[in-house]
């Protein structure tokens, strides 16, 4: 772990433990694929979030927001009174993501809606005939959801070979194992099976993903998936797979201070 993802990942202990509340263990896992996202791969202007030519992203996984509003303010789109706003009363940033947040696209933290609304999107700048493209990450324990595979079959119907969906796969949901609650496996021959070109990456190697998203399409004519495997927790030992730190309210000064020192000291 590079001296960048530390910081991003101490940014996000700083905001949880000045809002007393969060998701930390979903925000870690993400770190490095939104890191990747908005570093080298993504199209956007922070001064005009609505730029027509942009690239949309969704977080469909919209309790890993920390990770996210983190880069929002990296790389510009919000200050950082607005990231300190987060779970506050009238602040700019919520619990979940919301349109209001410049930068947001789609308010999601209803799983299983994100790819249905990329699908869409897809689709409108297909008729629209632009060339900007559309990426969604998941959650594991979200594929759970019908929804996902009935958009999942929509994509692949309407060759949209624009939509990449990105799947954290750490393995844990809020209450236990993803395998024991929803059995997704053989996971990457599901997306086959719907219709998608499927890459497995793991999903805290910064090079992995760049060679993965400078390769999309992977195929011409249809949806792309990427399977990342990542640890939920990642970056912090003693949250690392572990359940109890899917959300946490009310951190002491230690933790926060322990916390931080393990980011610090991660070699792993």
């Amino acid at each position: 772990m590079d001296q960048r993802s530390k910081l991003l990942r101490k940014r996000i202990v700083d905001v949880l433990y000045n809002a007393g509340r969060g998701h930390i263990g979903p925000s870690m896992s993400l770190v490095e694929t939104l890191r990747v996202l908005y570093d080298s791969v993504l199209k956007y202007d922070p001064y005009n979030p609505a730029m027509e030519e942009r690239d949309r992203f969704i977080l469909s996984k919209g309790h890993g927001c920390l990770a996210l509003y983190v880069m929002l303010e990296d790389k510009g789109f919000i200050s950082d009174k607005d990231l300190f706003s987060f779970c506050c009363y009238d602040g700019l940033v919520g619990g979940h993501p919301t349109a209001k947040t410049p930068g947001v696209e789609f308010a999601t933290g209803s799983l299983g809606h994100g790819l249905s609304f990329a699908v869409g999107s897809a689709a409108a700048l297909r008729v629209n005939k632009s060339s900007s493209r559309v990426f969604a990450v998941l959650g594991d324990g979200e594929c759970g959801e019908g929804s996902v595979w009935e958009a999942a079959m929509s994509a692949s119907k309407q060759k949209l070979d624009s939509l990449t969906a990105i799947v954290d796969y750490n393995k844990l949901q809020s209450y236990g194992c993803t395998e024991l609650v929803s059995g997704l496996e053989p996971f990457a021959d599901k997306w086959k099976s719907f219709g998608f070109a499927v890459r497995e990456v793991d999903g805290h190697s910064v090079s992995e993903l760049e060679e993965a998203f400078s390769s999309l399409p992977f195929e011409i004519g249809k949806p792309s998936a990427i399977i990342s495997h990542t640890v939920k927790g990642k970056g912090i030992p003693f949250a690392e797979g572990n359940p109890s730190w899917h959300h946490k309210t009310k951190m002491s000064v230690e933790e926060y201070e322990s916390m931080i020192k393990a980011i610090e000291e991660y070699d792993a």
